[in-house]
């Protein structure tokens, strides 16, 4: 179904004007003093957000495994160490002679072949053939570094979310082994340290930015057809490997840029890009904002853009205009006007891998083998509070409730909270027959609600059913469920878990106000149970849970199932906290689970769980604990988030 202006879609209006806000709340300084403050505080931020590592005492051990020959330069291809034990694959493109020769990091983006596309096999031979040693790396989860080597992958979705929840992002991956691409190039011989750029096209640009932001060893990087704000990636197709979490909560696009003043920078950007991320009209906004630190530092001259005619991509007139600037800011030479490119001799990808299909090393680590060793370090206090701040929850005030009565005892009940968001709809069916007990049932409509005398009440989850968005639905398309509404949500500081579980803890305590209610029986499946178990773990109610298919670890298991559950179930640094079993303890009432899960979708039974539900019962102070397996039959039909 495609997303149209006669829509309501109130989830995108919502998103949009967050966002918006956002935007105008984080203006830079324009003094010089006040803007070193800021800078300190930026950085710090982006690095513990992100998770990203620098200044690490680790040798780039470069192990070159295949050297090719070419006219005026020599490629060779191998890996070198990123983190302790962890290697990634790369190209480095030398010029003929002795040097010391400038060096520059180029970042590709969404090909394909990764380092080994033609695109950047082109960008990589004009910057040899010019005089410059360029390093091409393999992105963290892409080129030779997937889960089986040789075969392509996306590195994003789910695969790239789950890293989230061990506390790093995929950006913050990226951002480490860009810094380490630094090293390398500064440990060479043949490189001079103090004159290294950086480049790339789309998401290599967007990694370019924010490798020129944090290392101050770049003195030149130019990031083509990537800039434009953060404002734009809520309610766009981005990757979330472009995604930093809660990176609206305290800057926008442009404080990231600024990061790299006084060191030069030039936005290269096309006047036909498909991606509204990162239209000409986004960068100027993000430029002028940033132009006002390049100028209080005295270096207006430092930050420039340049638009092209182009579609999205590295195309050849893009290719000159980076020559001509880093000859200029790298070199010395020239006024930064573009140079004629040189011929290339693109090599088919297999004959540039560091190593033959099926044959990489163990040390080249794909997401699915850093997932399985992860370490976490835990808070100091495993705490309600803390784990309503991991999830983005706020104090929850009801403003107004309209109720309607509807169809056959049915009512319709709207609900508005302080934060003012998409208006939950509930509707609902008073005790039977002397009953007093509620059954909620997120995701089932009346017509679809058990026959039982219990109160009742149905609502469309956020993002689900009568309340879903239509554009992020349209954007998602073959990706993972809740892939827009995730990402957009972590911009803002918040996850679709945090949004469910407020919605939870409100219609509580509307139970609680008008039907003097405190307690009630919840009924959902799949992403929808976590919420469900998280509600009980952060607000302490004595609810009994009935859950289907429930996860029962946050740490990916098995490459192979990384979608099977959507992106809504992905946290910020949820396992610092401690996983599913440690939330399944906090809650008070009785949890049944049927069909538990792995992350990866497999069912687990037998011994594994019961050591799982050993592990809960030692920790857990009050209800009991129930698991079925094969299909056990439950109180109510239960929802799924899809």
């Amino acid at each position: 179904m495609q997303a149209t202006a006669q829509q309501s879609d109130p989830i995108a209006d919502d998103l949009r004007r967050r966002a918006a806000t956002a935007f105008a709340d984080h203006p830079l300084p324009l003094q010089a003093g006040e803007w070193q403050n800021k800078r300190a505080q930026l950085y710090s931020e982006v690095m513990r957000r992100s998770g990203a590592l620098a200044g690490q005492q680790l040798p780039p051990d470069f192990r070159e495994t295949r050297r090719i020959p070419m006219a005026g330069f020599t490629i060779r291809s191998g890996y070198f160490q990123t983190r302790p034990g962890t290697y990634a694959t790369v190209s480095l493109y030398v010029p003929e002679g002795n040097g010391p020769f400038p060096g520059v990091v180029v970042m590709h983006g969404h090909w394909p072949a990764a380092r080994n596309s033609d695109i950047f096999q082109a960008v990589s031979q004009q910057l040899a053939r010019n005089g410059y040693v360029a390093l091409c790396i393999d992105a963290w989860g892409t080129g030779e570094r997937t889960t089986t080597h040789g075969e392509h992958e996306y590195h994003g979705s789910c695969l790239g979310a789950s890293l989230m929840n061990v506390g790093q992002t995929l950006m913050g991956m990226q951002i480490t082994d860009n810094i380490r691409a630094v090293d390398l190039l500064c440990s060479l011989p043949y490189v001079d340290a103090n004159r290294i750029g950086a480049t790339g096209a789309s998401g290599g640009g967007n990694q370019t930015m924010w490798l020129a932001a944090l290392d101050e060893r770049v003195k030149a990087a130019a990031p083509v057809v990537s800039v434009g704000t953060f404002e734009s990636y809520v309610l766009n197709s981005n990757c979330v490997c472009e995604l930093l979490p809660g990176g609206l909560t305290f800057t926008e696009e442009s404080g990231i840029l600024a990061l790299t003043a006084p060191r030069a920078l030039k936005l290269m950007n096309a006047e036909r890009d498909a991606n509204k991320a990162f239209t000409p009209a986004q960068m100027q906004r993000s430029f002028d904002a940033a132009k006002g630190v390049y100028n209080a530092l005295g270096v207006p001259e430092k930050l420039s853009y340049e638009l092209f005619d182009t579609t999205h991509g590295y195309w050849p007139p893009m290719q000159s205009a980076m020559l001509g600037f880093f000859a200029k800011e790298l070199k010395g030479q020239g006024d930064g006007s573009a140079l004629p490119l040189a011929k290339v001799e693109l090599l088919p990808e297999e004959r540039l891998r560091a190593f033959p299909a099926g044959r990489r090393d163990t040390l080249v680590t794909s997401t699915a083998a850093f997932l399985a060793h992860a370490k976490t370090t835990p808070l100091k206090t495993r705490t309600a509070g803390s784990l309503k701040t991991l999830l983005g929850c706020d104090s929850i005030v009801l403003l107004m409730t309209n109720s309607a009565r509807k169809f056959s005892g049915w009512d319709s009940v709207t609900i508005l909270t302080r934060e003012r968001g998409p208006k939950i709809i509930l509707h609902t069916r008073a005790p039977q027959g002397g009953k007093k007990t509620w059954r909620i049932l997120p995701g089932v409509m009346p017509d679809e609600a058990p026959d039982t005398d219990e109160g009742l009440i149905c609502y469309a989850p956020y993002g689900t059913g009568a309340r879903r968005s239509p554009l992020a639905d349209t954007i998602d398309g073959k990706l993972p469920r809740f892939h827009t509404l995730s990402r957009s949500l972590l911009w803002l500081g918040k996850t679709v878990q945090g949004v469910w579980v407020q919605e939870l803890e409100t219609i509580q305590e509307w139970l609680e106000l008008e039907k003097s209610a405190s307690t009630a029986t919840i009924n959902a499946s799949r992403e929808m149970a976590l919420a469900a178990l998280l509600h009980g773990a952060a607000y302490g109610r004595s609810n009994t849970l009935e859950l289907r298919e429930v996860p029962l670890s946050w740490r990916l298991d098995d490459r192979a199932g990384a979608d099977f559950f959507n992106m809504a179930v992905h946290i910020p640094n949820i396992l610092s906290w401690g996983d599913v079993s440690d939330v399944t303890a906090a809650c008070r009432g009785d949890v049944v689970i049927a069909d538990p899960r792995r992350l990866s979708g497999k069912l687990i039974a037998g011994q594994p769980l019961e050591e799982w539900k050993q592990t809960v019962l030692k920790q857990k102070k009050s209800g009991r604990l129930v698991l079925r397996t094969v299909a056990a039959p439950m109180t109510a039909r239960v929802s799924q988030a899809r």
